[in-house]
């Protein structure tokens, strides 16, 4: 009999979220949950991941969980050590990230991201902390995954402001205005996964164990579309919790969860 297993919301979305990244991609890490999913698939099932961090850091293997993208764990057994402006300029830009990971306050349709004002721009009901290097990331990676949890106010039809672009309107919009990287591919939630149909519309592909397509379409701002091939993902293991637990983050600084 399968073992039955209780895990969080934030360790549900890490989980998932480390189980798309690929043994050899170069990932360009933020702090909090995304810092978690690459040290936990380097540690599972892509060893070879080589981790780039906005600070400069290049191929980074903490000996224990970054608390910023200026953490001095970060450097030590580093492959190499350079300035913020040649990360961005001569590798992301260039085209040498395969995968960046984004969030944000708001991901609307065509995974456009706010993460800048909540209402009008010139009087908001919320200023946030802006872009930082998203807008960056979002552009020229290869590959973008967003983590974020599946509530209607984080899902609106359209952002209130476009800090970081996703497929924009849909379409070829993207293409033809020069963004070479890929987009958001995928949008891991505490209820399942959405990704990109042919016009860059988010669509629910999976939903977690226990999940519910309705519960998915209840915490959409949109008609949310369903896969024909609507998968149910499969529920954290043993392994994947534990290394989560007593080894990434043992004090709960990110996991803290419900």
């Amino acid at each position: 009999m399968e073992q039955q297993l209780s895990y969080s919301s934030p360790e549900l979305m890490t989980i998932n979220s480390a189980r798309l990244l690929r043994d050899g991609d170069v990932v360009f890490v933020g702090v909090g949950l995304p810092n978690l999913a690459c040290n936990l698939a380097r540690r599972t099932h892509a060893p070879n991941l080589l981790m780039i961090y906005e600070a400069g850091v290049i191929g980074a293997q903490p000996a224990r969980l970054p608390l910023s993208i200026g953490d001095p764990t970060l450097v030590s057994g580093a492959t190499g050590v350079c300035s913020m402006y040649d990360i961005f300029a001569l590798y992301l830009q260039r085209g040498n990230v395969d995968v960046g990971f984004m969030g944000g306050a708001q991901i609307d349709r065509f995974g456009n991201i706010n993460a800048t004002v909540i209402g009008d721009y010139q009087h908001p009901k919320v200023r946030l902390p802006g872009s930082g290097g998203s807008k960056e990331i979002a552009a020229w990676a290869n590959r973008c995954y967003i983590m974020t949890p599946h509530q209607k106010r984080r899902f609106p039809e359209k952002v209130d402001f476009r800090t970081s672009a996703g497929f924009l309107s849909g379409g070829d919009e993207r293409k033809a205005l020069g963004l070479r990287g890929g987009g958001p591919l995928a949008v891991v939630t505490d209820l399942g996964i959405l990704e990109p149909d042919q016009t860059g519309e988010l669509i629910l592909t999976a939903v977690h164990p226990g999940k519910t397509v309705e519960q998915a379409k209840a915490n959409t701002g949109w008609d949310l579309k369903v896969s024909s091939d609507l998968r149910t993902t499969q529920s954290p293991t043993v392994e994947e919790l534990h290394i989560l637990r007593e080894e990434l983050d043992p004090t709960g600084i990110y996991l803290k969860g419900e």
